[in-house]
């Protein structure tokens, strides 16, 4: 059989339609649109989906990455930066006008199945993909399947406690990982060290190899929290492989300073987990929602 998968976006929508052993048949992209509102972009998925499937006369199955996670309770999405979406029942709007049953999950989770079954975790058995980017989160993958936990909270280690009574999250909480870890924060923390508005990535190239003492004191936490926070996630869960994506995913001496630092703190006296780069790139949402049935 067939699958088509759909990777939601906000700015764009891609759909892919795969055969059963991954070659890609179709693949076309379209502007999301959301300006024209919710309706709009339910309608605009459809046709996306009609206009794969036509290329085709086998069966198929389909699967949904989406920018935010389903209420378990109420079917409804949250925590969505397409803010259209949010409070919407996405999964059952869409089957109503497929006819059919659908796959749905998180940009998190599509990522980590991506990259567990044809990326840079597809020789290992326990995968946990990281997004570190506008926002952190993650997926956990066990024996081919995403692990979605009776909560379906499995893999928000963007919402472990880092520091007590730390930093506001708009989680309601405090000191959550992605207050010291997202872009937007680590960029806020370099604001306030040094009086200077730079975006993450020119921080690192304009400093990196020329460091004064601000640009020190800052990666030297930045590697730190790194290594605490995702160390926690190794000793709770001892995943064979964890795979790094989202923007963050790009800056080098993570995988160098940022993997001592995770290995000081894990709770073994063997520290050989591998921490990876994906392979996939920004491809892995729309692989990830075919790859979910």
């Amino acid at each position: 059989m067939n699958r088509i998968g759909i990777d939601l976006g906000g700015t764009k929508i891609e759909g892919i339609l795969l055969s059963p052993d991954n070659t890609i048949i179709e693949r076309k992209r379209i502007p999301t649109k959301q300006d024209e509102g919710y309706e709009s972009i339910i309608q605009r998925i459809v046709q996306l989906i009609n206009n794969i499937q036509s290329v085709s006369k086998k069966e198929f199955q389909i699967g949904v990455c989406t920018p935010g996670a389903l209420d378990i309770e109420t079917g409804i999405l949250k925590n969505s930066n397409t803010a259209c979406l949010i409070g919407k029942p996405i999964k059952k709007d869409l089957e109503n006008q497929l006819k059919r049953s659908i796959a749905i999950d998180n940009d998190a989770n599509c990522f980590a199945i991506a990259e567990a079954l044809l990326g840079s975790g597809k020789n290992y058995e326990t995968v946990f993909g990281v997004i570190m980017g506008t926002g952190v989160g993650g997926g956990l993958v066990l024996n081919r399947k995403v692990h979605h936990g009776r909560l379906f909270i499995a893999g928000e280690w963007g919402h472990q406690i880092l520091y007590p009574n730390g930093r506001d999250c708009y989680c309601k909480k405090k000191g959550c990982v992605e207050t010291y870890l997202s872009g937007p924060s680590l960029e806020k923390e370099w604001q306030k060290n040094s009086n200077e508005s730079l975006p993450l990535k020119s921080i690192i190239e304009s400093y990196d190899n020329h460091p004064n003492e601000k640009y020190n004191k800052w990666k030297k936490k930045f590697i730190s929290n790194f290594g605490i926070a995702l160390s926690n996630v190794i000793n709770i869960i001892d995943p064979d492989v964890v795979v790094l994506g989202g923007g963050l995913s790009n800056i080098n001496f993570l995988y160098s300073e940022g993997i001592l630092s995770v290995q000081k703190n894990i709770f073994s006296n063997k520290k050989d987990t591998p921490i990876l780069s994906n392979k996939l790139g920004d491809s892995a949402g729309v692989f990830g929602a075919a790859l979910l049935n």
